[in-house]
């Protein structure tokens, strides 16, 4: 803190590599209404946040331009009408920006409790992913217990919750991964196959894995090419659902395979969603989720730990998809 009334973030000179990241004296926030104040111990690092960094996914109207989409700290004030919430709980909580810095503000209705016997650093590794996984999996994807989930991506941060919340709730999760110590690594969390993407085609290891049924549920961050691929490895009235398209945002669609097998095709952002939203997504969270990370059956995976100060290591450690699991920023007390 520089002044009572304002404090030093990680802010960025332009947008472009992560060479930008700078230290910025800032305002101290201070909570509207349905709001808290947390004092931030540590932040998640996403792919969204690369993304903001390079100018291609600015903030929404109103939020932060301070980068950061999830924290967990403690509550130092609570704003008219932030219903659940008092001074010095321990919260996680999803923001739409302003989480590398020592203080957010965080809608009283997406925050939650830190679950017992985690650090607050891995309490920060939580919120987006236990999100955007219920979300588009449990609630738009439809999951039901029994069912076989292709997840993308399996060693990401979407991955290792996608994987163990599958697991979890009684499904049999199928991973990929960009190598064979990845690959080991989707195994370890629970996953029934895991496909080396640079040796298999993942296609032809979900049908064997299903006796040629293919998926019930596809959990895509890939986009691009692997549409077509994902239509033929999924199910007849199998659901694919869309959160990212690292690989391009355009892909030709079979209208006959989909016709064929009865698909949906699907997909979601989080964002940007309105507040009453992200409230009954965390609700759900807390109800559905909360209580298998408290058994043990969901568990933070931490790929790195790096103080605040180090943005830009961590921003390089994620551009190196090397990771396996969550990045996650520290601040000092």
């Amino acid at each position: 803190m520089a002044k009572d009334s304002d404090m030093f973030v990680m802010g960025l000179k332009g947008f472009g590599g992560p060479e930008q990241f700078t230290a910025e004296r800032r305002p101290l926030p201070t909570p509207d209404p349905g709001e808290v104040l947390i004092r931030v111990a540590a932040a998640g690092v996403n792919r969204p946040d690369l993304l903001q960094r390079m100018g291609k996914y600015p903030p929404p109207p109103g939020a932060s331009d301070i980068l950061g989409l999830e924290v967990a700290g403690t509550i130092v004030a609570v704003g008219l009408d932030a219903e659940g919430w008092r001074e010095g709980d321990r919260v996680c909580a999803l923001l739409a920006g302003g989480g590398y810095a020592p203080f957010a503000t965080a809608p009283a209705g997406q925050c939650l409790p830190v679950p017992d016997g985690l650090t607050l650093a891995e309490a920060a590794s939580l919120p987006e992913t236990a999100f955007t996984v219920f979300h588009n999996v449990v609630e738009n994807g439809h999951f039901q217990p029994g069912q076989t989930v292709l997840v993308h991506g399996g060693t990401s941060g979407i991955g290792v919750m996608a994987i163990q919340m599958v697991t979890a709730l009684g499904g049999r999760a199928i991973a990929t991964a960009g190598s064979a110590l990845k690959a080991k690594a989707c195994l370890d969390l629970g996953a029934i196959e895991a496909v080396n993407y640079t040796e298999q085609d993942f296609v032809k290891v979900v049908r064997l894995a299903t006796d040629g049924r293919g998926a019930d549920l596809i959990l895509d961050m890939v986009g691009g090419d692997y549409l077509p691929r994902n239509m033929d490895a999924a199910a007849v009235g199998g659901r694919i659902v869309q959160i990212a398209f690292l690989r391009g945002a355009k892909a030709p669609i079979d209208l006959a395979t989909l016709m064929q097998k009865r698909l949906v095709l699907t997909g979601s952002t989080l964002r940007t969603r309105d507040l009453a939203t992200k409230a009954r997504i965390a609700a759900q969270v807390r109800q559905q989720v909360w209580p298998l990370i408290g058994s043990g059956a969901i568990r933070p995976v931490i790929d790195s730990v790096f103080p605040l100060t180090q943005a830009a290591e961590a921003h390089r450690r994620m551009e190196s998809s090397d990771h396996i699991g969550k990045i996650v920023l520290t601040l000092d007390d």
